[in-house]
């Protein structure tokens, strides 16, 4: 009784071993986040402040590539975006992607379809001067843009083919019958709106026909707006003038990292 017995125990003790081993097996270490930051002045951080000594690029320690980085376990981190960067900029950018990039983000499109010009017609002409203005630069982003970005993802596919890639798009930039007494017409402000709706509407078309994220940034700064009666997260006409239509610190916080950590954690 004495020998089986203690066989017995033996074999339940083998049993309790197998069993802890396959719930308790240490977790795989985590895959090393070798991240890569694309676009132009929305992921530089244009409007955000503290650029450092990135020159004309204009890359903000405020900006989401970097908060994204400062908070994450990142073995590596590449901030390229530069403001006033377009297509065949980031495609420029590209080079500093490669096989062991394992997150990329960039936004670009917008200084492609004419904005900076966009508003300062708008701010400059009639109504019917703007809605026009705004209608060529819609017409640009439904026929020319298509291609362009094409070229931008499939570039970044080709050079770091197992990235996770995040398109971040753009906020709509007023709220309509908000706040602001001052400024630009609500002819003005839709027509405006109506363009970033046509940019995001390309680019999320575009993403997913190569099989990459998209974010659609509008609902991350709705009631954020310029004119909007809460806190805003968009300058409007500002000195220095560049910094103009652009995140503040606030909206590239709680807008554009909120938005990338919806789709990395």
């Amino acid at each position: 009784m004495a020998v089986r017995a203690r066989r017995l125990l033996s074999a339940l003790a083998v049993f309790v071993v197998a069993l802890a081993g396959g719930a308790f097996t240490a977790a795989a270490t985590p895959a090393a986040v070798n991240y890569v930051a694309l676009g132009d002045s929305y992921s530089s951080g244009v409007g955000a402040k503290d650029y450092g000594d990135s020159g004309n690029c204009m890359r903000s320690a405020n900006a989401y590539p970097q908060l994204w980085a400062n908070s994450h376990d990142v073995a590596s981190f590449k901030f390229v975006a530069c403001s006033g960067a377009v297509t065949s900029d980031v495609i420029s950018q590209a080079s500093a992607v490669d096989s062991s990039t394992t997150l990329i983000t960039v936004s670009v499109g917008g200084n492609d379809a004419g904005f900076a010009d966009v508003m300062t017609d708008c701010t400059l002409s009639s109504d019917s001067g703007c809605v026009a203005r705004v209608e060529e630069a819609k017409e640009f982003a439904r026929t020319t843009l298509p291609g362009r970005l094409d070229n931008v993802y499939s570039t970044l596919k080709s050079r770091a083919p197992n990235a996770q890639i995040v398109v971040l798009g753009y906020p709509r930039f007023y709220k309509i019958g908000g706040s602001c007494s001052v400024g630009l017409s609500d002819t003005k402000r839709e027509a405006i709106n109506s363009g970033a709706d046509t940019l995001a509407e390309v680019t999320a078309e575009r993403a997913a026909a190569h099989g990459v994220t998209f974010v659609d940034m509008r609902p991350f700064f709705e009631g954020h707006e310029i004119c909007a009666d809460g806190e805003r997260w968009l300058h409007s006409l500002t000195w220095p003038v560049v910094e103009s239509y652009h995140p503040t610190a606030n909206g590239q916080r709680y807008g554009y990292l909120a938005a990338l950590e919806s789709i990395t954690g």
